[in-house]
């Protein structure tokens, strides 16, 4: 695995969040919309380092211009875990980094601006937490619509981060960062 940037430390079977709450539902579909609704299911990673100045998170600014984590497809013969890695270190520019834990997993609902463009999406984003190196630069893929990244520190993650839809995630990464030696 270490061929591939990322080795897999330990990872708990996923249950589904009682907290997995759309960011929004669709209405009643005619037969004609739901033709023209696509499931997803995606993978994302919350990356962080232990510095002398605290532990930092790696966010992004995405196409809204909006601060969240990275995620993308799972594609087909790979593991969830896998693309959450490979997903993390493709968009923040990262070389190496270690998956810690599952956080669960969110569904969320919306239009596709950018392939099926209009499409009613239905995406289950299962994440997962990450530790890399305490001198670990940030280099965004641009080419994915992605504005910018920064290192934030861990108290302002939940003020940082625009969609509420997260808000159960990141507490349960921020605990196991406070359980396992860090503060924040």
């Amino acid at each position: 695995m270490a061929s591939k940037g990322y080795q897999i430390m330990s990872c708990m079977n996923h249950v589904p969040s009682p907290e997995s709450i759309p960011r929004s539902r669709p209405s009643r579909s005619s037969s004609k919309r739901a033709k023209n609704m696509v499931h997803e299911v995606s993978a994302g990673g919350l990356v962080f380092k232990r510095t002398p100045k605290g532990i930092l998170f790696a966010m992004m600014k995405d196409s809204y211009g909006k601060w969240t984590f990275p995620k993308g497809h799972v594609e087909s013969g790979e593991e969830k875990e896998e693309a959450a890695a490979r997903e993390s270190m493709e968009e923040l520019g990262l070389e190496q980094i270690r998956l810690l834990e599952s956080l669960g997993q969110i569904t969320i609902w919306f239009r596709d601006r950018f392939v099926k463009k209009g499409a009613l999406v239905h995406k289950d984003i299962h994440y997962f937490l990450f530790a890399t190196l305490p001198d670990t630069e940030l280099f965004p893929q641009t080419s994915e619509h992605i504005q910018e990244a920064a290192w934030i520190p861990a108290k302002e993650l939940l003020e940082r981060s625009f969609y509420p839809d997260l808000v159960p995630v990141i507490k349960r990464a921020l605990m196991y960062v406070r359980i396992h030696g860090g503060t924040v």
